[in-house]
């Protein structure tokens, strides 16, 4: 029997979190728009005393100070030089003009699961893959045009498709996907289709923004051998760099690169799966069942914060990552055994801590208290750069025993409070 070829695609949103913001100020767009700032960056509302209407004062980053870093940034910015991961104070030097947004997770986090929702009514083979981007295994949507496939056909203008999936058919699909993003979200995304894991991701960043791209096994000499051996997801910028220092630039001379000399500077695994990506082969499956094992959340400060003489403030950050996390955990149908702390301090360093609890909660209160019991047993004598909370030992809500008798615990001491 014949066994029809793999057909993957990756779905990555467009300039996410910059696009979900312009949803909500829409005058920004064709602007430079950075995603990254703090509180005291959110827009500031201003009426006219004579008409009544009102208008709005954006944040640029002109005038930041701080230690923040990019957390996305506009199309229009990135033309500029800036990037995600960029400290701002880099950015502000490439781009003074730029707005500059604080970050709004949750308005981030419920247009993921609306398009993530839109993209299973048509594929339901996904692979979640973070809050901006999926795969989709369409072997099976794509072996014949029944079944299933009717969702799809149902969401493009011409359904006459009635034969054996072929280049237009794959091609319907992807475009019955887009339409669902885009009337879930109004957002945009990139699909890339291949037949494995690793061309598609590559596929989808090829004609950013609203992109569509196909590739097979044939277009790798000319589609993928030119690109920049980063490129590839697993070549970071140490082993780029490592790869230019031997004179290897892209991915077409990493192909033909030998693999005993790249065995030489990044051992024999490293190099026989360099050699298999640089050839566009990739075996890796679409892991559609992916068990949450943790949920956490953290935050860095735009300053340094001393346990003591900033207590207070501490305390009130904490408890609002606390509650968040709670609200992630309950969203999501969760309760957790193991819950945890990390800090990093202002030389870098960091220190965790976890305690686990007789039995699973997904309550707020219970999380501070013990959360702030592992607060004391880290070292506080030094500034507090991040501080994060974590869930683990995760099970699903409806399989825990006995979650009512710990959702009315009470914590018992605030954070920091005995540190004066």
């Amino acid at each position: 029997m014949h066994t029809p070829p793999r057909i993957i695609a990756h779905l990555d949103m467009d300039a996410f979190y910059a696009s979900v913001e312009l949803l909500h100020y829409p005058e920004l767009r064709g602007r430079p728009v950075v995603v990254g700032g703090g509180r005291r960056h959110q827009p500031e509302e201003i009426a006219d005393p004579l008409t009544g209407a009102t208008t709005r004062r954006f944040a640029t980053l002109e005038r930041y100070a701080g230690r923040g870093v990019a957390t996305t940034a506009s199309y229009e910015a990135r033309k500029l030089g800036v990037h995600s991961a960029m400290g701002l104070m880099k950015a502000a030097k490439l781009a003074p003009d730029a707005i500059l947004l604080p970050s709004d997770f949750d308005a981030y986090r419920e247009q993921s699961r609306r398009f993530k929702a839109a993209v299973r009514n048509i594929a339901p083979a996904i692979e979640d893959r973070g809050i901006d981007e999926i795969y989709i295994d369409l072997t099976e949507l794509g072996a014949s045009t029944h079944g299933s496939f009717d969702n799809a056909v149902a969401h493009v203008s011409d359904p006459a498709i009635d034969q054996v999936l072929d280049h237009a058919a794959i091609t319907l699909i992807a475009r019955a996907i887009k339409n669902a993003v885009k009337e879930a979200t109004d957002l945009s995304c990139s699909i890339g289709i291949a037949p494995n894991k690793l061309l598609a991701k590559i596929a989808s960043d090829l004609e950013k923004p609203d992109g569509l791209v196909i590739l097979d096994a044939t277009d790798v000499p000319t589609r993928i051998w030119p690109l920049a051996a980063k490129k590839i997801n697993g070549i970071g910028p140490k082993a780029s760099a490592r790869l230019s220092s031997i004179g290897i630039a892209t991915i077409g001379q990493l192909a033909q690169a030998d693999v005993g000399v790249l065995a030489d500077h990044f051992g024999r695994n490293t190099a026989h799966w360099m050699h298999e990506v640089a050839h566009g082969r990739d075996r890796r499956e679409v892991v559609i069942e992916s068990e949450t094992k943790s949920i956490s959340r953290e935050t860095t400060f735009d300053r340094d914060l001393h346990a003591v003489r900033d207590r207070a403030a501490l305390s009130a950050i904490f408890t609002d990552l606390c509650e968040k996390l709670a609200g992630d955990m309950q969203r999501k149908g969760y309760v957790a055994r193991n819950i945890g702390l990390k800090l990093r301090y202002d030389d870098f360093s960091i220190a965790t801590r976890a305690t686990t609890l007789p039995l699973p909660t997904q309550d707020a209160r219970v999380i501070r208290r013990v959360a702030g019991e592992c607060a004391r047993r880290a070292p506080l004598d030094k500034r507090i750069r991040l501080l994060g909370v974590r869930a683990g030992t995760l099970m699903r809500t409806d399989d825990a025993v006995a979650l009512s008798s710990v959702a009315g615990q009470t914590p018992t001491r605030d954070l920091f409070e005995d540190l004066a």
